[in-house]
């Protein structure tokens, strides 16, 4: 085997996905922790606390406790180097976290054992199905009164359409949380709540001294003991194939607050997860371990350090080896890279990096050049596709509240527009911004960073808009002359995005069928993956 091969097969890239609260910022700390990458997990909820979640470095995280954007950190551990990216919970910041989805090789879903299957979740599993993400499930909170173990088996199974393999199995809840069984190691692992630091000596108990566990644990462990031999005779197997493929999860339990069982699923992920696999552009499919390097922009992120007002675009290598100050073409626009200062990540903390392999992921420092969903090359024309910008579905008016800073909030719309972290039009007629979301708490995001990171007071207002759609036209149809003739007739509701894509804004979805009935030649798109591609491709 090559070298690079080697390297790439060393590699594990993957996301960690959950309903709000159900602990996944909590399990990325600990990840962290039992790695060796930090030294003491931060402290994820309380405002006055002097430690914060490594991966929540925005201020606005550190008030609210919660993650507004997705995070990426990499580590060493059992000879495996891993890209773990951790994702927002919260629905309103959902297109940021499909996004991250597109980059990795597999997911850990994070159930709250209380909660069960919640409405977040769902939404984030259709996306992983939809691409046979293989996903890992930890069962969180364990050290709480929580729901019946199989019941939460059999929620999953139902809720979600996949077939689950316990790993662990717990020994009571709440107060008489007494451990997890390894079920493939046979033996108990004692739980120890309050435990701040990785310390060794974990106390293990061989399930073969049946009377002593019983003595010891009493009917918690006689429960356990039933509930693990009716899913010997019930539970389907493990079988890799069918993980791979997204159609069997391994399910383990633990409190990750506490520490527990955070060992045994950062073991399964570098055993189980799988090293980056060919992944497929228009052209044709390229392999990872392909000797030419190729890369993809799955997210922008403005401002991580805010003294020097930088904007870091996060590539996923799709094959190859990087090195630093290697030439790369953008293939939309043909220009060429020399990235000199490229990074890897531990959230906000970077360190300047001279290679990487296919499925790590990197930083490079971008001053408009680069867009969400290039395509990064040695020279070949290629273009990865899948990265999805939806139509927004709220829509505000923005004017900034001294008009001296007016240059200020065009400054920062732009960058916070070309992350995606809220969509910004710029109407045809009139000089109103308007701002684009998926959900209300976007608008509050976005009003805090221009007064935080770019010293901008903004009002943000009502706007009369409730549907967007991209607006294109094939080359067989008219195309840019067609195109032109649409925006010329309806200027009035037409508006220009991030990457100049021309966008129809309508007050009632009544109008939209109207309009598609009058241009018949014209195609209105609901998802933008591809639609300001063919427009630059024709005005350009």
């Amino acid at each position: 085997m090559s070298d690079l091969a080697s390297s790439v097969r060393q590699r594990r890239t993957f996301a960690i996905i959950s309903h709000p609260d159900a602990g996944k910022t909590t399990l990325t700390e600990k990840l962290l922790l039992f790695s060796g990458a930090i030294q003491i997990a931060g402290a994820v909820k309380g405002r006055k606390a002097s430690r914060h979640a490594t991966s929540d470095w925005m201020e606005i995280e550190k008030q609210r406790g919660i993650s507004v954007a997705s995070s990426v950190m990499q580590m060493e551990y059992g000879g495996c180097v891993i890209n773990l990216l951790d994702t927002p919970g919260h629905q309103d910041f959902s297109e940021d976290t499909y996004r991250v989805l597109t980059a990795v090789d597999a997911a850990l879903m994070v159930i709250d054992a209380a909660n069960g299957v919640e409405p977040q979740t769902r939404r984030l599993l259709q996306v992983c199905r939809a691409r046979n993400t293989p996903i890992l499930t930890f069962v969180n909170k364990m050290d709480r009164e929580v729901q019946d173990p199989l019941t939460l088996m059999d929620e999953i199974e139902r809720e979600l359409g996949m077939t689950v393999v316990p790993f662990t199995w717990p020994v009571g809840m709440g107060k008489s949380f007494a451990g997890v069984i390894d079920l493939r190691a046979k033996h108990l692992r004692v739980f120890e709540p309050g435990e701040d630091r990785v310390q060794g000596g974990d106390e293990r108990l061989p399930l073969s001294d049946t009377a002593a566990l019983t003595q010891r644990f009493g009917m918690a462990y006689d429960q356990a003991a039933g509930e693990i031999e009716l899913l010997g005779e019930a539970a389907t197997p493990f079988d890799a194939a069918d993980f791979l493929a997204g159609r069997q999860t391994p399910m383990f339990f633990g409190s990750a607050v506490n520490n527990f069982g955070v060992q045994e699923i950062l073991d399964a992920l570098t055993e189980l997860a799988p090293a980056p696999a060919p992944r497929a552009a228009l052209q044709r499919e390229v392999a990872p371990d392909e000797p030419k390097f190729t890369g993809v922009v799955f997210k922008i992120q403005a401002n991580m350090d805010p003294a020097h007002r930088d904007r870091i675009a996060f590539v996923r290598v799709m094959s190859g080896h990087f090195e630093r100050g290697m030439r790369l073409k953008v293939v939309r626009s043909g220009k060429e890279l020399r990235p000199n200062t490229v990074v890897s990540f531990l959230s906000q903390r970077r360190e300047l990096l001279d290679e990487a392999f296919g499925g790590d992921i990197i930083g490079i420092p971008n001053h408009g050049v680069l867009q969400l969903g290039d395509t990064l090359t040695e020279g070949e024309s290629l273009q990865f596709t899948g990265l999805p910008f939806f139509a927004p579905e709220m829509f505000r008016s923005v004017e900034v509240a001294d008009p001296l800073r007016t240059k200020q909030l065009k400054a920062g719309l732009q960058q916070l527009g070309e992350e995606g972290a809220i969509q910004v039009f710029r109407p045809e007629l009139g000089s109103v911004l308007l701002l684009g979301a998926v959900g209300q708490l976007q608008f509050e995001v976005v009003a805090h960073r221009l007064e935080h990171e770019y010293g901008v007071k903004a009002r943000i207002t009502g706007s009369r808009y409730q549907v967007a759609r991209w607006v294109t036209c094939d080359a067989a149809d008219g195309g840019e002359t067609e195109l032109k003739r649409f925006i010329n007739a309806n200027s009035h509701r037409l508006a220009w995005d991030a990457v100049n894509a021309p966008t129809l804004l309508l007050e009632y979805a009544a109008e939209l069928r109207a309009i598609e009935e009058n241009w018949p030649k014209i195609r209105f798109h609901a998802m933008r993956e591809h639609a300001g591609l063919v427009f630059q491709r024709a005005g350009d």
